[in-house]
């Protein structure tokens, strides 16, 4: 009898470190470069206030803010204001990676000049191109990353293809 129990407990502890080892190898729920910071130092707030087309705003290290792991930067304390008060509702989608690679099963950079706002969320892309093709049927695009997300954030590990 004891020597079932111990096996069980062994299993669990056997488990519980593979839960473990698999959490450490994904990549992190938020994109953010070593130097720039979440979104490689853009003003996601900025983004709202934008026109289609537009240049992305770069945000500054006079105005940062630290959330879910990552340096956020904003170009002025407006717009860090407002992230402080509702992160999630300035946040990109699939923790600002590309878009179109998490619809296709991975994650990837973006380009910060690369992006849409879609029923008031952003999306973020790798680049023009990748932009373009997700554009072209971009609620199926949405709605396959909206179901590999956040999944995908371990699936890069298994397929050896994180950024």
């Amino acid at each position: 009898m004891g020597l079932g129990i111990g096996r069980k407990l062994g299993l669990h502890w056997w488990l519980l470190l593979c839960f473990s080892v698999s959490a450490l190898a994904a990549d992190p729920p938020i994109y953010s470069h070593a130097k720039h910071g979440a979104i490689k130092g853009y003003d996601v707030v900025a983004y709202y206030s934008l026109q289609p087309g537009d240049d992305a705003v770069k945000g500054s290290d006079e105005f940062t803010y630290n959330w879910n792991g990552a340096t956020w930067k904003f170009a002025n304390a407006k717009n860090l204001a407002l992230f402080t008060l509702n992160p999630e509702n300035y946040a990109p989608q699939y923790g600002g990676y590309c878009s179109f690679a998490v619809a296709h099963g991975y994650v990837t950079s973006i380009r910060p000049d690369s992006w849409k706002i879609v029923n008031g969320k952003l999306y973020l892309n790798y680049s023009r191109f990748s932009f373009k093709r997700w554009e072209k049927d971009m609620n199926k695009k949405i709605a396959e990353a909206d179901a590999n997300w956040p999944a995908v954030l371990t699936v890069c590990e298994e397929r050896g293809n994180c950024k």
